[in-house]
């Protein structure tokens, strides 16, 4: 063998030497990024605050665009937040209103346009101008997300059935989490073969004592987190976290007052600790959802709560 050769080989030798180091390491880890967030979630005691993005990343694309939703990701959020829609050809897509009026080119009931003709349109940013981006389907946002993030698909529920086949489809049954307000038994009767993979959250508002009973008839099920909001009195949002606590998360939205006592994203900008602070350390949230992603991921990578 010559020595050019030789010298060749050694540094084959050290290249893959290294490489078996690095793939040992978590750098390596094949785990998807959902399948980790994922475990964060169903763990109670993780002193993870996860993130969820409000209609993805709106403050600088389209809401619920591909583009919006990508840039959350790329951010760093844990969950994203989109709503879904059906055409009257039975296609899901992902838009918050009931009409396309708001935030595209064109205007119409959804539930009376077709896929085709929507698809025609183009979305507008958030002061009104047309920009280059489409409606996507919710094909095109599972495909997107696969592996990368939680989707909390909101309004879903009223497509299930349309829902599910596209989720085993793309492979992102185990993304998903589904909210709603219905009681414990509806909830098993209604998706109880999917929940061993789908995340059923319910909402339960906090501002009436009886609502204390609704949250307990869901505790037997070992829901991994409820959404909680309450208008200005946090008495019943400290006795659900006395109840929850090591149980279950707390999921606060932070999108304006009346969700979370005052304490929304716009009061955060000036002080931070009074109010996201606030609804983590003293009524527990351990998710909250944000019309402010990059703010508040900074504001817990600062304080070690991811």
């Amino acid at each position: 063998m010559n020595t050019h050769l030789r010298n060749c080989l050694g540094v084959l030798v050290v290249i893959a030497t290294f490489a078996l180091i690095a793939c040992s390491s978590t750098t390596c880890d094949k785990t998807p990024r959902s399948e980790q967030i994922r475990a964060d979630l169903l763990n109670p005691t993780s002193k993870r605050v996860l993130v969820a993005s409000h209609r993805a990343d709106w403050r600088n694309y389209p809401e619920n665009s591909l583009e919006a939703i990508h840039s959350a990701i790329e951010m760093g959020v844990d969950i994203l937040e989109i709503d879904v829609q059906c055409t009257a050809d039975s296609q899901l897509i992902i838009m918050h209103d009931s009409k396309i009026d708001r935030t595209t080119t064109g205007k119409g009931r959804i539930s009376e346009l077709t896929l085709d003709s929507i698809q025609k349109c183009r979305l507008k940013n958030g002061v009104n101008i047309r920009t280059r981006y489409h409606i996507p389907t919710l094909r095109e946002v599972l495909l997107a997300c696969k592996g990368r993030v939680l989707i909390n698909l909101d309004k879903a529920d009223r497509y299930f059935d349309l829902v599910v086949p596209l989720l085993i489809e793309t492979g992102t049954t185990r993304q998903i989490i589904m909210k709603g307000r219905r009681p414990a038994h509806e909830v098993d009767s209604l998706y109880g073969k999917y929940l061993n993979e789908l995340i059923y959250m319910p909402i339960v508002n906090m501002d009436k004592a009886e609502n204390i009973n609704i949250l307990q008839g869901h505790i037997p099920a070992n829901r991994c987190a409820f959404e909680l909001t309450y208008r200005e009195d946090p008495t019943y949002m400290l006795q659900a976290y006395d109840l929850l606590n090591g149980k279950s998360r707390i999921w606060v939205n932070c999108l304006w007052d009346t969700l979370c006592g005052g304490h929304e994203d716009d009061q955060a900008l000036l002080d931070p600790d009074a109010h996201y602070g606030y609804l983590i350390h003293t009524l527990g949230a351990s998710i909250i959802q944000t019309d402010r992603p990059e703010f508040l991921i900074h504001y817990l990578k600062q304080h070690k709560l991811r």
